[in-house]
């Protein structure tokens, strides 16, 4: 096998749509779902597809999992080309694209998990012995789950159940779109905590879609992030985050009285440190803030709060911004967030 799992060159893809204007009028569209896209995936890694609602992330997903053709450019799994050797391909994957859809509802988790298991070839004491695996990997065997009727499961039930599927087979890929969509956040902060242990204890490359910015920053080893059917940026975190100059915002509250002592306090501090800072009179008291490089920030805080203390300045807050994932997708698209 290669050493990457999952190889993207250049994937295009386009849908029609129809703009319908009356009975009569029907204008076509040609919407371009992906504008020429590549990436690859290292084997056990988690990898972050992100991006907002209509970028393409869905559409990648599919065509890697066989359910979509590309109109050029080409994804090999494992050397496999998803379109020639489909079938090769899909025996590598274990894909959910939805946490509450597929599923019988009159069924418990464990029966849902058996008929999917016979589906896939597996039968008995093999089969038993996989979903007695899957049920305990989800954690649905400690919350007294895996015999309870679907109907009656949660959404974070639903999406643990919906990974138990995708690794029924002991797929070594695992893709996951969105799966944290909706549930509430301890449900989905153990979901991420299992992607993690996946990666790391089960030798599993994962690829994980989401718009959530928090939760790729958190899982993923490396990100994508995809916008209007493009990769604008590809990396690790760290390496996303060095794009926005290592930019650090300080911001320090403050009690001291005297108009004439903050002008004093505002002069000192601006000749010491040769940056701009602004102090600004709030509800509560006085407001510093100012923006340096990251090598500078602890050499600059330090001096800032030494000054106001020396000015016998009572400091109630400190807070310290380091760059996001946000500040890398404004930098690039000149947009605040997705939308």
């Amino acid at each position: 096998m290669t050493k990457n799992a999952i190889e993207v060159h250049d994937v295009k893809k386009a849908y029609i749509s129809y703009d319908r204007k009356g009975i009569l009028k029907v204008k076509k569209i040609i919407v371009q779902a992906l504008r020429g896209i590549s990436f690859s995936i290292e084997k056990n890694q988690v990898f972050g597809l992100l991006g907002p609602n209509g970028a393409g992330k869905t559409t990648t997903v599919k065509i890697i999992s066989t359910l979509l053709v590309p109109d050029e450019g080409y994804v090999k799994v494992f050397g496999f080309d998803t379109v020639e050797q489909c079938v090769e391909v899909r025996k590598l994957l274990g894909v959910s694209l939805s946490v509450n859809k597929g599923f019988y509802w009159k069924l418990t988790g464990r029966e849902n998990l058996k008929y999917f298991g016979l589906l896939y070839g597996l039968d008995g004491g093999e089969l038993e012995k996989r979903l007695d695996e899957v049920l305990d990997t989800v954690g649905l065997k400690d919350l007294g789950a895996e015999n309870k009727l679907w109907e009656e499961y949660s959404l974070g039930m639903k999406a643990r159940l919906s990974l138990a599927r995708a690794l029924l087979t002991d797929p070594p890929i695992i893709i996951l779109d969105e799966p944290t969509l909706g549930l509430d956040p301890p449900s989905a902060k153990s979901l991420r905590k299992m992607l993690k242990t996946l990666a790391r204890d089960q030798d599993k490359t994962v690829l994980v879609t989401t718009h959530n910015m928090f939760e790729a920053e958190i899982i993923a080893d490396k990100l994508a992030i995809i916008d209007n059917g493009k990769i604008i940026a590809l990396g690790t975190v760290n390496e996303l985050k060095r794009m926005v100059k290592g930019e650090i915002s300080i911001e320090v509250n403050f009690l001291m009285s005297g108009n004439h002592q903050k002008i004093a306090l505002e002069e000192i501090l601006l000749s010491k440190l040769n940056i701009p800072i602004k102090i600004i009179e709030e509800e509560r008291g006085l407001s510093l803030k100012t923006s340096v490089s990251d090598s500078e920030s602890d050499d600059i805080l330090s001096v800032i709060l030494k000054t106001i203390n020396d000015f016998n300045g009572k400091i109630y807050n400190v807070r310290v911004h380091q760059p996001n994932l946000e500040d890398v997708f404004i930098k690039i698209t000149g947009r605040r967030g997705f939308k």
